[in-house]
């Protein structure tokens, strides 16, 4: 089995495969003042109460916008599953090539969904991935990665707007019927979920437009609220809240040949 882990800014997700599918996967909160000994006594616990031994683990691969902790997870992945890491850096197999004026500033979650991508879907391909930071993730017609969009994510977005206000509640973020609100939160509720619906329209209009005119484009979103965008975004496709996981599983494949 393998054991992949997506270390973003708000939540570490673990993917643990068997073969190609995924057995079980678990979100923990990214805290770079939590230890090693910590984090893994919450992951042994979890793969205990499915059945899964640190020993059925044969391989273990990190991607990770946080550097602090990708020492974490590799002392981790070295002391509790007797596993040396791969770990997603420069000069590791993707079958990606990076288009991009520095190819090493590149995220490695960026990477991985390309990957994903490319291969799940075929390109040319967007991905669109709800994090933290929303981000566009541009593959072209020859499968390279030639680029994309940062734009602040949902949630950052709706706690801004809350801690810059006097009286404005936080609201979950969730679709409503109607644009209009008939009271503060709905009205919170709308602004958010529509204004946000509008700018991804508009952004993915315009790299289509700049990119792939005339061309058919796969466009996937991934990351935890992409499924409420999903079914009202015009050309988003399709949701895959694993595609991070299983590039990494892809990648670890590839590095094994």
């Amino acid at each position: 089995m393998i054991f992949a882990v997506d270390i973003g800014n708000t939540n570490v997700v673990i993917g643990v495969f068997d073969g190609d599918k995924i057995k079980t996967s678990y979100r923990v909160q990214a805290d770079t003042m939590r230890t090693t000994d910590e984090y893994a006594s919450t992951l042994l616990r979890l793969m205990e109460s499915e059945g899964i031994s640190k020993s059925d683990i044969t391989g273990v691969i990190i991607s990770s916008v946080v550097p602090r902790l990708i020492y974490t997870f590799s002392k981790l992945s070295k002391k509790y599953l007797n596993k040396e890491p791969l770990v997603i850096a420069p000069g590791i197999k993707t079958g990606v090539s990076i288009k991009m004026e520095n190819p090493k500033e590149v995220g490695a979650d960026r990477i991985v969904n390309a990957v994903a991508a490319k291969q799940l879907y075929g390109y040319p391909a967007i991905v669109v991935d709800f994090g933290t930071a929303t981000t566009f993730d541009v593959i072209d017609s020859n499968g390279d990665y030639i680029g994309g969009v940062i734009c602040p994510g949902v949630k950052l977005s709706s706690q801004i707007l809350h801690s810059n206000t006097a009286k404005l509640p936080e609201v979950e973020i969730e679709k409503v019927n109607t644009v209009i609100g008939k009271n503060t939160i709905h009205s919170i509720q709308s602004g958010i979920y529509y204004g946000y619906l509008a700018m991804l329209d508009g952004i993915l209009e315009r790299i289509i437009a700049e990119e792939f005119k005339g061309m058919d484009v796969n466009v996937i979103s991934t990351g935890g609220l992409g499924s409420i965008f999903t079914g009202e975004c015009a050309y988003i496709q399709s949701y895959a809240p694993n595609l991070t996981l299983d590039g990494l599983r892809l990648i670890y494949e590839k590095n094994l040949i």
